[in-house]
Parts: structure tokens; C-alpha cells; sequence
């Protein structure tokens, strides 16, 4: 697997596609819980991905881009299934069991998902006691929260259900990292656009596929549905699929993976906000804690090799 040089890209778009991925991503957790008020899971992410996706090719289209290339299709579908069908079809599952906040505190993981999945970089990261040191704090925060339900699963009716759905997230989480590596090493020079596009079609046809096996899209009543759910369902298409999921591609090729993966800091933060405050959620100080160790490990691996790159361009600079 060769590595793909990353492409220039100006400072301010930068910081919007972060600000963009930071915030509305955040925010997601949230809508996603109001729109599974409304709509069973398999068909919410059909609806979601389909509709971005669609309107993604138009805007594509309508721009003149290169958007049929059999190789680009390809492997954006690969990298789509695992981000979007497997990874973000985990989050919609365990947010029928599982509170929000606590759905984003588990995906927060994932920039530790990135140092071990990100095989062309082993020799630079298992280098650095400061990497190994943040992955292990990183796995004794997501311990923490395991042992938390654990503990409860012997006296509380229903804990089992949220166990399974955490491990699910975990699996969910490492595709997500899986995917993104994908995406960004098999990048074949288009615009993130059409990377992002491709990627939401493939997962919003195997959304579909599973919605119909499912029985889901027979049996749902559409004058049923709140007006609350639509709107959420709306949030997710505009801002959280079309918005912040091709700013998150974009970022991928212009800036290094483990850097892009910052966005973890931020979401569950936002994430555990709105879920306490509007969606009146419980969240424990145990797993406040959970949050805060992870988010220390995802610190200590960004500034680690953040420390190492400034070092190699400081050297680079005297010679």
C-alpha cells in the first residue's frame, strides 16, 4: 500500500472543513436519536445517504467533474461500506439502546483505531512511548466504560442489550478508521466530492437492501411519522452527510489522517451537551471519566507526532 502525497489546500478552507466536522458531527449523535423517533434504523440510513448522495452527483454533475471513472466508483464504495453502511450503521443501531452522549464517548475512540490500522506508519508510530503510552490510556478509558455496565448487568434488567451495543460500536469504530485509511491511500485524484458522493450511494443501496430484508420499508407508516423526526432526518442529509461528511473526506487528502482524526475531541463534548441538556439523557460520573481518558489518549498521540513533525522541519530548515 503506497501512501498518497497530500494535496495543497488554503489555510482558511482548512479551518472551515475542520469547523464544519468538529460542530455538525457533533450534533449528529443528537439527531440521530429525534429521527429514530420516526424512522426504523435500515431505512433512516437509506433515506440519509441516498438523498445526500444524490444530490451530491447533481451538484457534482452540474460542476463538470469527473464522476464516472470505474476506479474512482470502485473504491469509493469500498471505503463507503466501511464508513458509512458498517461503521455509522453501528451508530444508528445502538442509538435505539444506548444514549447518545454514551454512542459518541465509544466512537470517540477511533483516532486509536488509526494508529493501529494504519500500517504504512507502524514503524514511525510503535516507535514512540508517547503512541503506545496514549493507546493504552486510550483502551483503560473505553475498559472503564465497559466495567461500569458490566457491573450494573448483574442487578439491572436490560444492561446486557447495552453491553452488545457497545461492542458493536467498538467494531463499528475500528471500521471507521479502517475505511478512512482506505479511502485516503486509495484516493485517485478526484475531488472529495465525488469521493464522498460514490461513498454515500453504495452505503445508502445496502442500507436499502437491508431496510427491504428487514421488512421495514413494507410495514412503516408514513403519516405516522413526527414532524420532529423529518426535520432531524433533514439535519442529517444537509449538514451531517452533505456538509460535514465531504469536509471530512476533503480533509482526509489535504491533511494527515491522525490530524483529521481530531474531530474526536470535539464531537462527544458536543455530543454529551446536547443529549444531557435537550435530550434529558443520564450520563455518570464514571463515564464523564471514560470521556476524558480517551480524550487524553487521542491528546497525547496528536501532540506526540505533532512534537515529531516540528522537530524533523525544524532540522530540515538548519540543514
Amino acid at each position: 500500500m503506497q501512501t498518497t502525497p497530500a494535496k495543497s489546500a488554503s489555510t482558511l478552507m482548512v479551518i472551515i472543513a475542520f469547523a464544519v466536522v468538529y460542530i455538525v458531527w457533533g450534533s449528529t449523535y443528537f439527531f440521530l436519536r429525534v429521527a429514530l423517533t420516526g424512522f426504523p434504523p435500515m431505512l433512516l440510513g437509506a433515506l440519509r445517504f441516498l438523498s445526500a448522495g444524490a444530490l451530491s452527483l447533481l451538484w457534482c454533475v452540474i460542476r463538470g467533474e469527473k464522476a464516472f471513472e470505474l476506479k474512482t466508483i470502485l473504491n469509493a464504495s469500498v471505503s463507503g461500506v466501511l464508513l458509512l453502511f458498517v461503521a455509522m450503521g453501528t451508530v444508528i443501531w445502538s442509538e435505539q439502546t444506548l444514549p447518545s452522549a454514551m454512542v459518541a464517548i465509544l466512537v470517540s475512540a477511533a483516532p486509536i483505531w488509526f494508529v493501529l490500522l494504519d500500517y504504512p506508519k507502524w514503524g514511525e508510530n510503535m516507535r514512540s512511548k508517547w503512541t503506545i503510552t496514549g493507546l493504552l490510556i486510550g483502551f483503560a478509558g473505553v475498559i472503564l466504560l465497559f466495567g461500569e455496565q458490566i457491573l450494573k448487568a448483574f442487578n439491572v434488567a436490560g444492561v446486557q442489550t447495552n453491553i452488545w451495543g457497545m461492542a458493536v460500536l467498538i467494531l463499528g469504530s475500528m471500521c471507521w478508521s479502517g475505511g478512512s485509511l482506505y479511502g485516503k491511500y486509495k484516493a485517485s485524484g478526484v475531488s472529495g466530492m465525488v469521493n464522498s458522493t460514490w461513498q454515500m450511494l453504495a452505503a445508502g443501496l445496502l442500507f436499502t437492501i437491508a431496510s427491504f430484508i428487514h421488512g421495514e420499508v413494507q410495514h412503516i407508516n408514513w403519516a405516522a411519522i413526527p414532524q420532529k423526526a423529518w426535520l432531524a432526518m433533514g439535519y442529517l442529509i444537509v449538514f451531517g452527510s452533505l456538509a460535514a461528511f465531504s469536509a471530512y473526506v476533503w480533509l482526509l487528502q489535504v491533511r494527515p489522517a491522525t490530524q483529521v482524526s481530531t474531530y474526536a475531541y470535539v464531537n462527544p463534548v458536543i455530543a454529551v451537551m446536547l443529549g444531557v441538556f435537550f435530550g434529558h439523557e443520564d450520563i455518570s460520573l464514571l463515564q464523564i471519566g471514560g470521556l476524558i481518558i480517551i480524550l487524553g489518549s487521542v491528546l497525547i498521540i496528536n501532540l506526540a507526532k505533532q512534537y515529531k513533525q516540528n522537530k524533523a522541519k525544524a532540522l530540515a530548515e538548519a540543514v
